[in-house]
């Protein structure tokens, strides 16, 4: 699963300069200071890169909007903030969303924590930034998205047997508004990733 991520301010700026964006609109990550690391946690508000309307202008296929982590579950108090890519498709209530409502979460990494709870950071050792595959809704007026993930490849299943559904920098765009590579995407191994944990057991064999 990914419960926790963080990013910087320096991504949206860098991603707004990207020409692989197609001139990405938005706003700098607020209350974060150039550089300085905010947490990201369910029910808090985010960054997320989304279709751009027809109405947009100068030829956007993307924008930068600020929308809450999760989905209400249907009962009790929980939120619905991931969904596995293998079968996201057979539920009508994820279904939908992902044909209309593809975004992508900038991120500079995620964590995990292992069987003995202790707490794991993993992120792109050759680039300071990584996208996250999602989908969003409205509910209630209030836009919210959910992450996928999909199984832990090499770098992650030691620590966990999930993980978000990476995508590389030149597939973000075509994963919001391509509609005929969704199922290829679906099916993507995230590339390996770099680990970084402040306590590790060591085991005697």
């Amino acid at each position: 699963m990914c419960g926790r991520y963080y990013i910087n301010s320096s991504i949206l700026k860098k991603i707004e300069q990207e020409d692989a964006f197609y001139g990405a609109s938005g706003v700098p990550v607020r209350g974060t200071p150039q550089g300085d690391r905010r947490d990201i946690r369910p029910s808090e508000t985010a960054p997320v890169l989304v279709r751009s309307g027809n109405d947009s202008g100068r030829g956007r296929q993307v924008h930068i909007e600020w929308m809450r982590w999760g989905f209400p579950a249907t009962t009790g108090k929980n939120l619905i903030i991931n969904a596995r890519a293998e079968s996201a498709m057979e539920k009508s209530m994820f279904r939908e969303r992902i044909w209309a409502n593809r975004c992508v979460i900038p991120a500079a990494g995620f964590y995990e924590w292992n069987s003995r709870k202790e707490k794991c950071e993993f992120s792109r050792a050759e680039q300071d930034e990584m996208f996250l595959a999602g989908f969003y809704g409205e509910f209630a007026g209030e836009k919210r998205f959910v992450i996928l993930t999909t199984e832990a490849n090499p770098s992650v299943a030691p620590v966990h047997g999930r993980m978000p559904l990476i995508l590389e920098r030149d597939e973000a765009v075509n994963w919001i508004v391509d509609d005929s590579r969704i199922g290829e995407f679906l099916q993507k191994v995230p590339a390996g990733l770099s680990r970084k944990q402040e306590y590790e057991q060591l085991t005697l064999f």
